[in-house]
């Protein structure tokens, strides 16, 4: 095997477990930003990680009742022209505490000079 076709198939299995887990950091940050539809958040995901993340409507539904569940996330229902009402989530007070910490334990440590050093080498 080439070792750039190995390359490339070690980074393709890397990326799947490592998307995997960043589903909930990425619908966490597009409420942050503001209250969205499920559609909203999918085109949010995407828009924002440059194409890199994708996600099933499916998928967001699944992760949005375990979020309202938890008590992360809640929701207003809004009146649209076409159709049934809509849900539009945002986090909660306890969500927005929770994103931040995980934000300040997880994500500003790759603002630390020493690691982005390391990273633009």
């Amino acid at each position: 095997m080439r070792k750039q076709q190995l390359i490339d198939e070690l980074l393709s299995a890397w990326e799947e477990t490592y998307k995997k887990g960043q589903l909930t950091f990425w619908v966490l940050l597009s409420l942050k930003e503001s209250s969205k539809c499920v559609e909203e958040i999918k085109d949010f995901v995407e828009k924002m990680s440059n194409g890199s993340m994708t996600c099933e409507e499916q998928s967001l539904y699944r992760n949005l009742r375990k979020f309202l569940h938890l008590g992360i996330v809640a929701y207003d229902s809004k009146r649209v022209s076409k159709g049934p009402d809509r849900k539009y989530y945002f986090l909660s007070d306890l969500g927005k505490d929770l994103f931040q910490r995980f934000v300040e334990r997880n994500i500003l440590i790759f603002t630390n000079e020493a690691i982005d050093n390391i990273l633009k080498k």
